[in-house]
């Protein structure tokens, strides 16, 4: 394909034969901080458990070479699918809305799609069980036609009916071979409001080693002196950093619509569509504070077709061309890309949290309608 104008509904079907078509698109790009490729870069952080410390995320190998996380799968696709509630993209998917209390949250916001508790505990609850049901069976053309980047990006109904759909695109960012560095710093209140008689000293403000309690209200005001000294402080990419990004072609050919081959090629061609439109999308290199990455040109990007037999052949897949593709097959699939957005017309929805069925589910999965127990998994 050379130009826009060629794209059709036709034209991506060879990546859709199950035959000879490639197990997967690759994209690889070099990244490096915005200061240069020797400036620090902060890794995203995490919580301790499970015998992790916490903090940088860094898997270190017996030649003394490691490799950190700076940015996960689930956050990577977290940032990207809300770009389907951007103005260009919205019309491509449902726009489904849950009111809860004064928030106004959009299903492509929620951490765990379509098994998310949020639209789980809305009017929507038995709508996406069937959904997933139906999934379960072989066919997840409901679940398309309500949730197609639970499609896209996976989901797991794990407090239900266990349906289990596997990510088709994937993206992670990791820097190798990383120096860490540790920063401190004094927080230094506008004035010393004890020894100025401002305020009367806490007998518990400070510790048997004389040092103020960080967790002291006095602390955690602002009315103290407060040293904060060899806290994580970024990394340096002694070997670059690079971002992976897959879309699964085979698993994509998985997902059928019954035995139904003509919808079931309905069906592949949308979620293609989607799959390639977030795939190509130039994601903000922005991650968190200290984190602002760029396309290192110095190093070519790899953006190829990978095949079975191990072969990659280079491929070319520009954004218009995507969201192209993508509004024809979304019309093909019932989805009218040019649709007015009001949220009273199927696809596009706004429905309420209940409140009822969210006490019912933390209580046990009781259906608080019928008084009965549902079969899906209690909550924990």
């Amino acid at each position: 394909m050379s130009e826009e104008s060629t794209v059709n509904l036709e034209c991506f079907d060879s990546w859709l034969n199950a035959d000879t078509g490639p197990a997967a698109l690759v994209i690889r790009e070099h990244l490096m901080p915005v200061e240069g490729p020797d400036g620090v870069l902060f890794p995203a952080t995490f919580a301790a458990g499970d015998g992790f410390p916490g903090g940088y995320n860094i898997d270190r190998f017996p030649d003394g070479k490691n490799v950190c996380l700076v940015d996960s799968v689930g956050s990577q696709a977290n940032r990207i699918e809300p770009i389907f509630a951007q103005k260009s993209y919205a019309g491509l998917v449902p726009q489904v809305i849950v009111r809860a209390g004064e928030k106004r949250v959009n299903l492509l916001d929620a951490g765990h799609r379509a098994g998310d508790a949020i639209v789980r505990c809305s009017a929507l609850k038995q709508t996406l069980q069937d959904a997933f049901k139906a999934a379960l069976r072989g066919d997840c053309t409901s679940l398309a036609k309500i949730a197609p980047t639970s499609l896209v990006f996976g989901v797991w109904d794990s407090r239900d009916t266990q349906a289990k759909l596997p990510r088709l695109v994937a993206s992670t960012i990791r820097a190798f071979d990383v120096r860490e560095l540790t920063r401190s710093a004094q927080y230094v209140p506008a004035t010393d409001y004890v020894d100025d008689g401002l305020l009367e000293e806490p007998n518990d403000l400070k510790d048997a080693d004389g040092k103020v309690k960080a967790k002291h209200p006095f602390a955690q005001r602002g009315f103290v002196h407060i040293p904060a000294s060899a806290s994580h402080g970024g990394v340096v990419a002694t070997s670059g950093v690079r971002r992976d990004a897959a879309l699964h072609l085979a698993a994509l050919r998985l997902l059928r619509a019954d035995d139904d081959e003509n919808a079931t090629k309905s069906l592949q061609r949308y979620i293609l569509g989607l799959a390639l439109t977030a795939f190509t999308y130039p994601p903000s290199g922005y991650l968190r504070q200290g984190c602002n990455l760029v396309v290192d040109a110095n190093t070519p990007r790899e953006f190829v077709e990978v095949y079975g037999d191990g072969r990659r052949v280079p491929a070319t897949v520009a954004q218009p061309w995507a969201l192209r593709y993508t509004r024809i097959a979304a019309a093909a699939f019932g989805i009218d890309p040019d649709r007015k957005i009001d949220h009273k017309t199927e696809p596009d929805r706004e429905v309420e949290f209940d409140i009822d069925v969210a006490r019912a589910d933390v209580a046990g999965d009781v259906n608080p309608k019928k008084g009965t127990r549902s079969r899906g998994k209690t909550a924990k």
